[in-house]
């Protein structure tokens, strides 16, 4: 019996450690002249000031200036990310859940 919970214990811990979302990632930049009532304003500029990024002429820049904009495009990136209010729960998480209903139910 203690063996059962110690592998259970493991294979939960080995579950929960992974990353389990996947998502589509995608080298086309988003149609912003398809629907522009449901792009807000913000999504708008931060997408625009990607594309500026881009198009920049990085070699004149010093080292400093690189990670700065560095920095700021993996800032708009997040929050762009974040912005989806998407809901993730990892596969150890809903093995968790799984099992605490089998037990209370």
């Amino acid at each position: 019996m203690k063996k059962a919970i110690l592998y259970l214990t493991v294979l939960m811990m080995s579950l929960s450690v992974f990353p389990s979302t996947i998502t589509a990632k995608t080298n086309e930049p988003i149609a912003i002249t398809e629907n522009p009532k449901e792009v807000p304003a913000e999504v708008k500029v931060m997408l625009s000031r990607l594309e500026e990024i881009k198009t920049m002429d990085k070699s004149a820049m010093t080292r400093v200036e690189k990670k700065a904009l560095r920095k700021e495009v993996r800032t708009i990136k997040a929050t762009l990310k974040a912005s989806n209010n998407g809901v993730y729960l990892s596969v150890g998480a809903i093995i968790i859940i799984i099992l605490l209903l089998i037990i209370l139910l």
